[in-house]
């Protein structure tokens, strides 16, 4: 059996890495930094500039008091070490301590340093100075930004601790301890990576994942990286005004059906092959008339008589692509996680039948 001082350092452990990189559930009930110090951070819609000036610092504090925490907490876990007396303590439990102590210590004094003159040498308020015209001050250009963010015609995505915003004037990322911000006319976006994922976390679909560099005309600006749904990306590019670049081994799948497409062409290859019968010839798919029928219905996910799926006594007609764009056609577009599971009539006699239905010809 584990003892107590193992069980509450996993413990511990868990409630770190979910408190700093916040999943859904910790989202749900309310263990973020943002809900925590709701009170004193105010409204991110009423005032964006300033409500991350202070979320970033108190993120910051906040991260930096768990090791101390996980100290105070292992005083009770493993009272026989008398963590309580650290001069009785053993010397690496003294070096722990000494260590998550100085550790919010520097962190107050840098949020100290960002806070003086009114937020003025935090790196969100030096970032937005180096827009500030000649006579005015970095509060005049987070007044814009205040402005264009409380528009409802923006575009914003990702998770909290990575969101994207694009206003008509700034392209900015919300991250953990910072906010980078960039003028749209001064910036380039440059799509430099693609990921294929074979399941997103909210649907059974396949999802592409974008990588976009934001590189400012100015060299004082810090470039950074964005990330987002490549089904997202045709409405971000209408966001911007200046067209999106992207590096030549770039493929960017954007709809939805392109991705089911890709999958459903997967999973009929790996169903039984059809044997198309001698002095049978196969002619031209009749829903593009470009290439040869390739795809024949056969029921052959369950017996014969049994469930939903009917035999289709249709001769080959369609080929995989336009098969696979029927079926995605017959789908709800609310409900993606349902598309791999259905079942939708034939498109010649109506005979309903399923993905492992489809079967190539050979």
């Amino acid at each position: 059996m584990d003892s107590p001082e193992v069980t509450f350092t996993l413990a511990y452990l868990v409630f770190a890495v979910c408190f700093v990189f916040t999943p859904n559930e910790f989202h749900s009930a309310g263990l973020t930094v943002q809900n925590l110090l709701s009170g004193w951070l105010g409204s991110e819609d009423a005032a964006f500039v300033s409500y991350h000036l202070r979320r970033t610092a108190a993120t910051l504090l906040c991260h930096s008091l768990l090791p101390l925490g996980y100290y105070v907490g292992m005083c009770f876990a493993a009272s026989d070490k008398r963590l309580h007396w650290p001069a009785q303590a053993p010397e690496a439990w003294r070096l722990f301590l000494l260590l998550a102590v100085l550790l919010p210590c520097a962190a107050g004094a840098l949020v100290y340093h960002w806070a003086r003159d009114r937020w003025a040498r935090h790196p969100l308020a030096r970032t937005l100075a180096l827009y500030a015209l000649p006579r005015s001050g970095w509060a005049a250009v987070a007044a814009s930004v205040d402005t264009e963010f409380r528009r409802i015609d923006k575009f914003a995505t990702g998770a909290p601790g990575a969101r994207v915003i694009v206003t008509d004037t700034w392209v900015m990322k919300v991250a953990t301890y910072r906010v980078h911000v960039a003028r749209q006319q001064e910036a380039q976006l440059t799509v430099t990576e693609s990921r294929q994922h074979e399941l997103s976390p909210d649907s059974n679909l396949p999802v592409q994942l974008l990588t976009l560099r934001v590189a400012s005309a100015s060299p004082a600006v810090r470039p950074f990286d964005i990330r987002l749904n490549s089904a997202e990306y045709g409405e971000l590019c209408e966001k911007l005004q200046a067209p999106v670049r992207r590096a030549a081994h770039v493929v960017i799948r954007q709809s939805l059906s392109d991705l089911f497409l890709e999958t459903f062409a997967s999973l009929v290859e790996g169903n039984q092959a059809y044997a198309v019968p001698s002095g049978q010839e196969l002619e031209a798919c009749i829903g593009c008339m470009q290439t040869r029928a390739g795809v024949k219905l056969v029921k052959s996910c369950q017996d014969a008589a049994a469930g939903e799926c009917q035999q289709c006594y249709c001769r080959p007609m369609w080929c995989l692509t336009c098969m696979g764009k029927w079926f995605a056609s017959r789908q709800d577009p609310q409900r993606p996680d349902t598309w791999l599971a259905s079942r939708v009539p034939c498109p010649t006699c109506r005979a309903r039948f399923c993905i492992l239905d489809v079967c190539c010809i050979r």
